[in-house]
């Protein structure tokens, strides 16, 4: 079997560690405890929060047992950032989005078994220590001129906004979180994403001094693109990995539409496939770019991951739905209304509108004319059938799932009617 971190690092998932070969040892002696945080600053995890529970999985598959941690404290805290300080918000929204979270993690890990997965949240060895007793116990190992050494710290104190006590403790409540589970779970190694780096080894640094005792962490890069700008942004914001924030459909265009020079070194980073099937997705790739084999797999995958299996063949049929290649009609309502929503969008009646009426009004042609030459030429589809009679109007039959047309000019350029009653 393959060192799992030198498959992690030809995956791309492996940037830092404390001491590598130390952790290849301690890896390969036997089962380790490892454990990443999730903080509830949102109601859903994102793509960044991805690849750390991928990273996860990967270990959890090579025998290690993993504890994931939702941060139910430091989650009212917040991680300093470059930008300025956050808003913070109410204990009740921040324990809502913490079991949000709970349920995403849990799609990622299995639970039962040798090397079972832990759930754990840390407002419950937090939330009852004083604040004396935390001074004491946790307070007294810090120093301050390491604390302050922190980039992200000293970027914020050389700003004009600065940073607050309440931001700037937040590595001491990470730490502690660490401290914690070592004790009561024997936790050797954290993870987390590069930019954690200072928060990490606090961790490893309090653990050394309260107990005198070695551990580890390990970081995986930032994910860019081949041109080195920011990866991970839809046109309507983050690639959340809630259903309901970003649907099942637009999280798979998002996969499908990756580019050529980004896609091989996703699939090593987002799936779990071999490398073996990975190189064989890149011959594709150079070889027959058009056919997108590679994004198809992609996309396919970490929708599954994300979102099951069921819901990526929902989302499949209707992306083949829309170009004629399955049954629009055998879509439900939510995966169709997800189809359709970044399409071009005009109103009609049934009863009263016409397929001209209709092309109009969804800017697929600009004058009645023209409109009236497309249907003539055979190029009018209405739900993907040809309409070839420009005084054909709009009935209660033509209506797909949740009261929406899908109207054609052509082979690509596509709309979508939404309808009431005359």
């Amino acid at each position: 079997m393959t060192d799992i971190l030198d498959d992690l690092k030809w995956r791309g998932l492996l940037a830092q560690s404390t001491d590598i070969e130390a952790l290849r040892a301690a890896l390969s002696e036997g089962p380790v405890t490892y454990y990443c945080g999730f903080d509830p600053t949102a109601p859903s995890l994102h793509h960044g929060h991805l690849v750390q529970l991928v990273l996860m999985r990967h270990l959890q598959l090579a025998g290690h047992r993993p504890i994931a941690l939702v941060g139910g404290a430091t989650g009212m805290i917040g991680d300093p950032r470059m930008s300025g300080e956050r808003v913070l918000n109410s204990k009740e929204t921040v324990a809502g989005w913490t079991d949000r979270l709970r349920g995403q993690i849990e799609r990622f890990l299995d639970f039962a078994g040798e090397n079972a997965a832990r759930m754990v949240n840390n407002l419950d060895w937090t939330g009852q220590l004083s604040a004396i007793d935390f001074l004491r116990d946790i307070g007294k190992h810090f120093r301050l001129s390491n604390m302050l050494a922190k980039d992200t710290v000293a970027r914020r104190l050389a700003s004009e906004e600065g940073i607050s006590f309440t931001e700037f403790s937040y590595q001491i409540l990470q730490g502690m979180d660490y401290l914690e589970l070592f004790r009561r779970y024997g936790c050797t190694l954290q993870t987390g994403g590069n930019d954690q780096w200072g928060n990490l080894t606090a961790g490893v640094d309090l653990i050394r001094k309260a107990e005198g005792a070695g551990v580890h962490v390990l970081t995986t890069p930032l994910i860019t693109k081949a041109d080195g700008t920011k990866f991970g942004k839809s046109e309507g914001g983050a690639i959340w990995l809630d259903g309901e924030m970003l649907s099942p459909y637009a999280f798979y265009q998002f996969w499908l539409n990756t580019d050529d020079a980004d896609v091989v070194r996703y699939l090593k980073v987002f799936t779990f496939r071999t490398r073996e099937e990975i190189a064989e997705l890149g011959e594709a790739v150079a070889e027959r770019p058009q056919a997108r084999e590679a994004q198809r797999a992609l996309a396919e995958d970490v929708t599954t991951l994300v979102h099951g299996a069921e819901a990526t063949e929902r989302v499949q049929r209707a992306s083949q739905a829309l170009f004629g290649r399955d049954d629009l009609r055998e879509l439900d309502g939510r995966t169709l209304r997800d189809a359709v929503a970044e399409l071009p969008r005009g109103e009609a009646t049934v009863g009263e509108s016409t397929v001209v009426d209709l092309l109009l009004a969804s800017g697929l042609e600009k004058g009645r004319s023209a409109a009236r030459r497309t249907i003539a030429s055979g190029g009018a589809y209405l739900n993907n059938e040809k309409i070839d009679d420009e005084d054909h109007v709009l009935s209660s039959g033509d209506l797909l799932a949740g009261g929406y047309a899908l109207l054609r000019k052509g082979r690509k350029n596509l709309a979508v009617i939404a309808t009431n009653h005359a």
